[in-house]
């Protein structure tokens, strides 16, 4: 396994990854596949501030993880929102953990005071996860989104940074 930043030509593994997702679940509110090129502009703005990285096994991308603007306003500078992406099949696996393991440290080190990751619900999984690395859920938003035609709620977690 190998964790490393995000280049141009992972993109079209990333949105293989993602677009499983987007089709089969509600983990993400987007509805229609996300293409090549809007997925390489999302890639080249997010990593303007802050950091994308894949896990490879073998050669191949298998999964993604990387930090986005909390809000736009200026204050909220030192909080990001996290997110980690796998392909289906290896969930539980190890490699969620160890991606987030190298963003967190990366986002510390960027003296990024609180970490948030929004969870569609339910996901044990992805709970499962973020709690493991002492996140703690803060918010719970009923029915904030509609996939599929069910209503689908949304819980935050944060983390502070133990550095900070």
């Amino acid at each position: 396994m190998d964790i490393r930043a995000c280049i141009p030509d992972d993109v079209k593994d990333i949105c293989g990854i993602y677009n499983h997702y987007v089709a089969n679940t509600t983990i993400t509110f987007e509805e229609n596949p996300v293409d090549h090129n809007e997925m390489l502009k999302r890639v080249e703005s997010y990593t303007q501030t802050y950091p994308w990285y894949v896990c490879e096994v073998d050669g191949e991308v298998i999964g993604y993880a990387y930090a986005t603007k909390w809000k736009e306003r200026s204050a909220y500078k030192h909080s990001v929102e996290v997110t980690v992406y796998l392909k289906h099949s290896l969930v539980g696996k190890g490699y969620g953990k160890a991606l987030y393991a190298t963003l967190l440290d990366a986002l510390y080190k960027k003296n990024c005071h609180l970490i948030l990751a929004g969870i569609a619900l339910p996901n044990d999984a992805s709970i499962k996860l973020h709690e493991s690395y002492g996140f703690k859920k803060v918010a719970h938003f009923s029915e904030v989104g509609r996939k599929f035609d069910d209503w689908i709620d949304v819980g935050y977690w944060e983390k502070k940074n133990p550095h900070f």
